[in-house]
């Protein structure tokens, strides 16, 4: 009888319970996208708003598109972009009051009680991968499901309760609080890493284009696939050392 392979979900998720087990230092978090298995359903991109509960003009993973070849041989690629989380971080270096820091994982997070939302950031980033919250929601000046339903929140209710990045709880009540006028990027879902579940983009990609590890650890799925000839990073010129990989 012959057994179906396992799931790399399967496979990434034992590794992730064996990186946990280590000290925080010892980790080092890295994403490997194969471009060869994207097809551009920007099914990442609505997990991760979904996932963090993003306002309109907040996006933490947008996909690229790109045009190869000339016509009549022309395609398209498609480049999902998240914060590259770079070991040489120049949004780190601009911030005049270290909101935005490598932790001890070595992921760049934002201090959203520190922030205060000068978007030095968001200039200093090569990869474009910070925006800015202004506090917008999807239902603004737009009619809402009654309230008095029973049993039914409202549509601006729902946009205005708690996420929970970086562990802790940011509800959008009021528009002086935090995240609001915050630089926001994406964080490798850590919220869900230290609880032992994958960034939600990971799981959600139909074509098992977007891998999560510890490259620290020498058995890891990751570890592999960034030692492999046809891996790439963005703009490694720069010196900004990504630890988000592509393989083409």
């Amino acid at each position: 009888m012959t057994l179906e392979p396992q799931d790399v979900l399967v496979s990434m998720r034992e590794d992730l319970q064996r990186a946990l087990k280590k000290a925080p230092e010892d980790r080092r978090w890295v994403m490997v996208i194969d471009l060869r298995k994207c097809v551009g359903c920007h099914a990442c991109t609505v997990a991760c708003v979904a996932e963090n509960k993003l306002p309109p003009g907040v996006v933490y993973r947008p996909v690229l598109e790109q045009e190869r070849g000339t016509y009549p041989n022309v395609s398209r690629m498609f480049v999902p972009r998240p914060c590259m989380q770079c070991d040489n971080p120049p949004c780190t270096k601009v911030c005049p009051v270290t909101a935005t820091y490598k932790n001890a994982e070595g992921v760049v997070v934002v201090d959203y009680q520190q922030c205060i939302g000068c978007r030095a950031c968001i200039v200093a980033c090569p990869y474009g991968a910070r925006t800015t919250d202004f506090g917008y929601t999807y239902t603004e000046e737009l009619p809402v499901l009654d309230g008095a339903i029973v049993g039914r929140d409202t549509a601006d209710d729902y946009e205005r309760a708690a996420n929970y990045e970086y562990g802790k709880e940011y509800a959008r009540t009021d528009h002086r609080a935090s995240p609001i006028g915050n630089a926001r990027k994406c964080h490798f879902c850590l919220h869900r890493i230290h609880e032992g579940e994958l960034p939600a983009c990971t799981t959600t990609c139909i074509g098992r284009a977007t891998l999560y590890g510890d490259a620290n650890d020498p058995d890891s799925l990751v570890s592999e696939l960034i030692n492999l000839p046809n891996v790439i990073r963005l703009k490694e010129e720069l010196g900004t050392e990504p630890r988000v990989y592509y393989l083409v």
